[in-house]
């Protein structure tokens, strides 16, 4: 789509778009200690024209435990299902948002619709607290879209499984990066999973380093520089993403998308679906 935003848009830019029905506002506040909360906040006071996409219900299938990560993907139809009822078509422009920090849920969303082939996607930089703090318009209650026929192209290569992370371990071409806060990554401070550490080799590079202290994206070029550090000289292509459950990850991918670096792959099961396999090996 001609002009698209396909990875950060600021509150101004989205903010001349209310009420455009080629652009869709998704709300993906959520808060993993109280599922409760984002759908709550959304109903109390959202962007105005917001519809609401829940991580545990909309943007991840029923998590199966021993068998799979916290936030599984959700099956090819019934994402399209769920892009379909928030409105989004061929043409839609999509802005997603999250509180403020970090922008995971939102972050989520921007990747399952890049997986998906919809590259008319961005994440609101600031979230809802940037959109809070420009003094734009907000609105309470739940709306809805008119639903419009998605129109999917996967992109299988975007997304990795545990054996092809086992064969990247063993290629000195690829390199996994690990999304984590640093403590995690140590295997220390772990209250998430039920087995702390990392996967062997991996590298660290902590999410929170692309945010600036008042929650907004840093530059471009400063993100390039971090992640290209971290990528020791591979290009992305050749780049695997984790994190404890997948959701986390997707906001490195969108850092280094941001960037100019490309798409790295994600391991969407990560950490918490590699754990499921006693045989697969932990570092600390």
């Amino acid at each position: 789509m001609p002009g698209a935003f396909t990875t950060l848009i600021d509150a101004r830019s989205a903010g001349g778009h209310l009420g455009d029905s080629d652009w869709a506002f998704v709300d993906c506040r959520f808060d993993i200690r109280d599922p409760g909360r984002g759908p709550r906040d959304y109903r109390a006071s959202h962007i105005p024209g917001a519809v609401y996409a829940d991580l545990d219900h909309d943007l991840s299938s029923p998590p199966i435990p021993g068998r799979t990560g916290r936030h599984p993907l959700p099956d090819e139809d019934s994402i399209v299902q769920v892009f379909s009822r928030l409105g989004i078509g061929p043409e839609t422009q999509v802005v997603a948002y999250d509180e403020s920090t970090g922008a995971l849920a939102a972050a989520r969303l921007w990747w399952l619709l890049k997986w998906a082939g919809h590259d008319a996607a961005a994440v609101l930089d600031g979230g809802f607290a940037a959109w809070t703090g420009a003094g734009m318009p907000r609105a309470g209650g739940v709306e809805e879209r008119a639903p419009r026929g998605f129109v999917a192209a996967f992109r299988p290569e975007l997304v990795v499984d545990a054996d092809q992370v086992v064969d990247a371990l063993n290629d000195p071409g690829w390199v996994i990066l690990d999304e984590r806060a640093a403590d995690r990554y140590r295997g220390e401070n772990e209250t998430l999973d039920p087995v702390a550490g990392h996967i062997p080799g991996a590298v660290s590079a902590p999410y929170g380093a692309a945010l600036a202290p008042d929650g907004r994206w840093k530059p471009a070029a400063e993100i390039a520089a971090m992640y290209g550090q971290a990528l020791g000289g591979r290009d992305t292509r050749h780049a695997i993403l984790y994190c404890g459950s997948g959701v986390t990850a997707a906001h490195g991918v969108l850092a280094c998308a941001h960037a100019g670096l490309g798409i790295p792959r994600l391991y969407a099961g990560s950490w918490s679906d590699w754990i499921t396999d006693g045989k697969r090996p932990v570092a600390r």
